[in-house]
């Protein structure tokens, strides 16, 4: 099968697709032949061999895929020969084939395409796990977004609005303030005002009437973070996502006991592998916002397998926005 394969950690440019074994369901495993998978930032890191989590070389990156199930390993039920699924996995999704977990597998209804399903797969997750387990969100509450423009991003701006929420968009540049008013961005900061430890905060109290953020969900750290924990609101939360700005925040906990807020983080991975009954419960209530609706993935470019590289080239740069799928042969 044709596949992205790493020998060695490189830039993503420096890889290419082969020929690679096709794999072979395990007991409560499902081989899927995948139509189109989602490229995510982890990818990026993971190719560079800068992810928490690398397995042995060689191996195929890829954490989204969807299509359909081409054979199912011993053990498996509630799925069949044929049924289209999305999947969430470490590693695999970038190839012809790839065997997941069956718990990991969701029935797609009619109503998702399988571009839409790639491209509404671990962001959507992220977001809404981010949003309301880490972040204890309520309707009404106010939500700072930063990275808003991209996929995660711009999956939280939608979640929010969908929840009854009024969601603030971080972003850099007029063209990706747009990108997040396209997903119902209520309001945007400038994340590339000068003095921005000051600014963010007098950016987002002059909309929210000095109010604050409720929750602010920040996939990007470095200072950034530094300057949104300043603009969480009294009993407020901030939710660390990732490091995507580049360095990693320390904290000064006076800021917690000051106003009464906190800070947690999200690791996905980790309700996939120790709760997969919560993420099949989000999963369906993903799918029953996108039937109303509500939330639609903002795919900005959907690409050859062979042109993967791309895109993951234009994240590692900071110019991301919305999402990008690669469809394979």
């Amino acid at each position: 099968m044709k596949a992205v394969v790493i020998h060695d950690f490189a830039e993503p440019e420096d890889l290419g697709i082969e020929e690679f074994p096709q794999p072979q369901p395990a007991a409560e495993e499902v081989l899927i032949h995948v139509t189109h998978a989602g490229i995510n930032f982890p990818d990026l890191l993971v190719m560079t061999g800068k992810y928490q989590n690398l397995p042995e070389r060689p191996f195929v990156p890829g954490k989204d895929a969807a299509g359909s199930i081409a054979a199912v390993g011993a053990g498996v039920t509630g799925l069949k020969k044929g049924d289209r699924v999305v999947a969430q996995v470490e590693f695999g999704a970038f190839a012809e084939y790839v065997a997941a977990p069956a718990e990991s597998c969701y029935p797609l209804p009619d109503t998702i395409s399988d571009e839409d399903a790639a491209g509404m797969g671990l962001v959507y997750q992220t977001a809404y796990f981010a949003l309301v387990e880490r972040g204890q969100f309520k309707p009404g509450e106010i939500v700072l977004v930063n990275g808003a423009a991209g996929g995660v991003g711009g999956a939280a701006i939608q979640i929010v609005k969908a929840l009854g929420g009024t969601a603030l968009a971080g972003v850099v540049g007029e063209e990706q303030a747009q990108a997040a008013r396209a997903v119902g961005a209520d309001h945007i900061i400038d994340l590339a005002a000068p003095n921005l430890r000051d600014s963010l905060r007098e950016q987002v109290f002059a909309c929210t009437g000095g109010h604050g953020a409720d929750v602010v969900l920040d996939p990007l750290g470095d200072e950034i973070f530094d300057a949104a924990i300043r603009a969480v609101a009294w009993c407020g939360r901030l939710v660390c996502i990732g490091f995507a700005a580049g360095r990693i925040p320390t904290l000064k906990v006076n800021y917690l006991l000051v106003k009464n807020i906190a800070v947690t983080g999200l690791q996905w991975s980790d309700y996939r592998d120790r709760q997969p009954e919560k993420v099949r419960e989000v999963q369906r209530r993903l799918y029953e916002l996108h039937a109303k609706g509500a939330l639609k993935p903002q795919i900005t470019q959907v690409l050859p397998l062979e042109r993967f590289a791309e895109p993951l080239r234009v994240m590692a740069n900071g110019k991301g926005r919305g999402k990008y799928v690669l469809r394979m042969s």
